[in-house]
């Protein structure tokens, strides 16, 4: 099939934890197809590119429909794999997120280069989604707060330990406790050792939230009308016990690449 003829943008999402594939007609924000699998280091390009080629299967497509490739990986080993695969499989090279890239947002923080490509596209995408200000938390295998100006600039946040983590940590460092799934308790007041761990990791969790939340408002230009902005595997358990969360958009992330990807390609033509 002559490349003119695949229709298919695959984005793709690349996190400690999972990894998210999106296919998206070029121009389109319409999503075709959207899987989630589990991050594992070691797999090879071929082995992702058997899982990508079933799982392509499974939606009636086939990897001969995908014509471009755009990566916002934070796992560096990770990075070179869906470059080979797009290269070898698909014929194509990926676009890979970094700093470097004209994005059309600033980044003004100290160190550009120090900024996670989920965090530059997660700006990106709820600004041109969104408007400005925003703020954006990824609730992910850390708990990422992510500032928007008015203009649509990076501002800088902060970066917390996550539910996961939190929970992990708990169970392993104290003898007598161990892990609960990750849900809000009926109340506060626990009554046996889960839901005493439940309150504390959830309900805890949402105090932290809230709290960053309100200091972050005081510190960024508009803050008293910015936008809060959810996603990442937990957001939609943390945005049914607090208010402070005004939307939840679980494909930020992959809408954002789409994004970046038409303002690149048009650079490039």
């Amino acid at each position: 099939m002559a490349k003119s003829e695949r229709s298919l943008l695959l984005a793709i999402d690349c996190s400690n934890t999972g990894i998210k594939f999106g296919l998206y007609p070029h121009e389109s924000d319409e999503l075709r197809a959207r899987w989630r699998v589990a991050t594992v280091r070691e797999k090879t390009v071929d082995e992702y590119a058997a899982l990508l080629a079933s799982l392509c299967q499974q939606a009636g497509l086939s990897m001969d429909d995908i014509g471009d490739v755009i990566l916002a990986s934070v796992v560096p080993p990770l990075t070179p794999v869906f470059q080979a695969l797009a290269s070898e499989y698909l014929s194509c090279e990926a676009i890979v997120i970094t700093h470097q890239l004209d994005l059309g947002i600033k980044l003004l923080v100290d160190n550009p280069w120090e900024i996670g490509a989920d965090r530059m596209i997660s700006a990106l995408a709820a600004h041109r989604i969104y408007g400005g200000p925003a703020i954006v938390i990824q609730f992910g295998t850390a708990t990422s707060f992510d500032c928007v100006s008015p203009e649509g600039d990076y501002l800088g946040g902060a970066i917390a330990p996550g539910l996961g983590i939190s929970a992990e940590a708990l169970a392993s460092a104290a003898s007598r406790l161990y892990q609960v799934e990750l849900k809000p308790p009926p109340h506060a007041l626990g009554k046996n050792t889960a839901t005493n761990m439940q309150s504390g990791i959830v309900f805890g969790h949402v105090g932290l939230v809230e709290g960053l939340v309100a200091r972050l408002r005081d510190e960024i230009p508009g803050g008293a009308r910015a936008k809060v902005i959810a996603h990442g595997g937990l957001a939609d358990v943390m945005a049914g016990v607090t208010p402070c969360i005004d939307i939840v958009d679980p494909n930020l992330l992959l809408r954002g690449l789409c994004i970046a990807f038409d303002r690149l390609r048009a650079q490039r033509s």
